[in-house]
């Protein structure tokens, strides 16, 4: 089985733009801690193979598909036993795919360390990108996190769309287990002149358990 291992504190926080004359807010102030999502027992991680016509992004082999986003070059996390590793050394940074892609489903099995110190958004902390909004960590970004027994501000949980969009449940499985999502992403249409014509929307599913429903 291919499988994407998440095991190392990263935070992926989209960047806001505020006019010269407005103080930056401080982090916490856009922390949102209720209300809390209720606990679900899911059956576990979504394990069904892909479908004939999939895009498979890792095949548990090598990393061909994905290149550094800071520089383009190779990806440089770490492939080992069909396991997809973050590399915590200093300056390698996030990964992104070759091909870019509008709208689509995306499927990805994670987990966090079975041991793993810490607490709050300390826990595994990562992040995929689901679209990106500008340079560098902008974007949308769903959270990757261990939110099993794990208190932290609800918009910052696994299953939420970081600081935009709290889950409707909290479905997270252990330390060590293997979870699952399941995005439905469609891409926002502009007009002419730059403007808005249609919104984006995102769909998730969290362990098979329904988590963000056409958040716009």
């Amino acid at each position: 089985m291919r499988r994407l291992l998440l095991p190392v504190a990263l935070s992926f926080a989209a960047t806001a733009v505020f006019a010269q004359e407005t103080a930056k807010p401080k982090p916490e102030d856009t922390e949102v801690w209720s209300p809390v999502p209720p606990v679900v027992t899911p059956a576990g991680a979504v394990t069904t193979p892909p479908p004939s016509d999939a895009i498979v992004l890792f095949d548990g082999k090598s990393l061909d598909q994905w290149v550094q986003v800071s520089d383009k070059s190779p990806a440089k996390w770490a492939v080992n036993g069909g396991i997809l590793t973050v590399n915590k050394e200093k300056g390698v940074g996030n990964i992104e795919t070759k091909k870019t892609f509008r709208n689509y489903q995306l499927h990805i099995e994670w987990r966090v360390p079975a041991t793993i110190a810490g607490e709050g958004q300390g826990r595994g902390n990562s992040g995929v990108f689901l679209a990106s909004t500008g340079s560098g960590d902008a974007g949308y970004e769903l959270q990757v996190l261990d939110s099993y027994q794990n208190k932290t501000y609800v918009n910052g949980m696994a299953g939420s769309i970081y600081k935009q969009a709290i889950p409707l449940a909290n479905p997270g499985l252990k330390p060590g287990e293997w979870q699952s999502y399941d995005v439905i992403w469609t891409a926002p249409t502009f007009n002419a002149d730059g403007s808005v014509k249609t919104p984006a929307y995102a769909t998730v599913l969290f362990n098979g358990v329904l988590v963000e429903n056409h958040f716009q």
